[in-house]
């Protein structure tokens, strides 16, 4: 497609996350959206990647006949085949799902950025399967053997057949709505909740000193997610404003209806996990966790909760919550340095 010419400088408030002026190249400036700009920024100041982290206690547990119990072993077994396929459909989402949608510059740059990302964490579990010389093939596989993780990632996948059609293009009430829906799918129940509960079982062994190296490859990643789904929110709330015909009142009730519908397959997916409880964990106990973190998702949105539960887990959000501190970097073993102080 040509680029487009305009007989004027492009006008900040011709600038929309769809349907704006500037779909053919990145023009920042004048920039509207600040807020994925600032996101952009952030981001770039936490890269990371897997093997700068040590698997060495890992591996030696992981060894050792008596390092983990059976269901130990099942329940994190069980976690990083959610978590290895579901990153990559994350990818696809952003990549083929918004990223050729959105018209504005400064949304676009964050989004590749977001992307990558994501190919990081790819890496990651691959790293952690891989120094665990684990079986690839039964954990990569698992999405297609374990019902509990196929049916919450099928549930996602379900919302991109129209969106990732060659021939989708925003532009009309029914298009653009469903361009909303996706995110909102997207954004609070694959970032929002499916991520959310796995995490917790990671740090469940991290709470025992156990498996370190692979809690902290998923420390980081729970950074990053944490960000995309604070910059998903963001995108819905904006969306809002400068389409408010798309936020109907049927509408705003099938996104409360797909979070239920998400959290039930989440404790679905929470007993798969926790057959007879580890760590003092159990399924019962995670219902309330998930829904929870439901509810949470919903109010940031302007949506009602629709569960009213406490978090039964407090050590979770010490760990989970998405304001919490922490000096992600005070173990890396390598340094980053910018481009103008490399030594080529």
């Amino acid at each position: 497609m040509p680029v487009q010419k305009h007989a004027r400088p492009v006008d900040i408030n011709n600038r929309r996350i769809i349907n704006g002026l500037e779909a053919d190249v990145i023009q920042l400036y004048p920039m509207r959206h600040t807020f994925a700009w600032d996101y952009y920024l952030r981001a770039n100041q936490n890269h990371w990647l897997p093997t700068e982290i040590s698997m060495q206690l890992d591996i030696e547990l992981w060894k050792s006949p008596n390092g983990l119990s059976v269901d130990e072993r099942r329940a994190f077994e069980t976690v990083l085949g959610f978590f290895t396929t579901a990153d990559s459909i994350a990818a696809n989402n952003v990549v083929m799902g918004f990223y050729k949608h959105v018209t504005s510059p400064e949304i676009r740059m964050y989004l590749l950025r977001q992307a990558y990302e994501e190919a990081i964490h790819t890496h990651a579990y691959q790293y952690i399967v891989e120094s665990l010389a684990m079986d690839e093939s039964k954990i990569f596989n698992m999405y297609r053997e374990v019902d509990a993780i196929f049916n919450k990632e099928e549930f996602i996948l379900g919302f991109n057949e129209g969106i990732f059609d060659g021939s989708f293009k925003t532009g009309d009430f029914a298009s653009d709505q469903k361009f909303l829906e996706n995110w909102c799918v997207f954004s609070l129940i694959m970032e929002g909740i499916f991520f959310y509960s796995s995490f917790a079982v990671v740090f469940g062994f991290k709470r025992q000193n156990k498996l370190v190296g692979s809690a902290e490859q998923i420390e980081y990643i729970m950074r990053d997610e944490s960000m995309h789904l604070n910059f998903g929110i963001e995108i819905i709330n904006h969306l809002k404003l400068e389409n408010p015909e798309l936020w109907t009142r049927e509408f705003q009730d099938r996104i409360v209806g797909y979070v239920r519908k998400a959290t039930e397959l989440e404790y679905t997916f929470a007993k798969e996990v926790f057959p007879t409880g580890i760590f003092g964990l159990n399924a019962q106990g995670f219902e309330d966790y998930i829904k929870h973190i439901a509810d949470r998702r919903l109010e940031r949105v302007g949506l009602p909760a629709q569960y009213g539960v406490q978090n039964p887990f407090p050590w979770m959000s010490e760990s989970i919550d998405l304001s919490k501190k922490k000096n992600f970097f005070e173990t890396r073993v390598t340094e980053y340095k910018t481009g103008g102080a490399l030594n080529w």
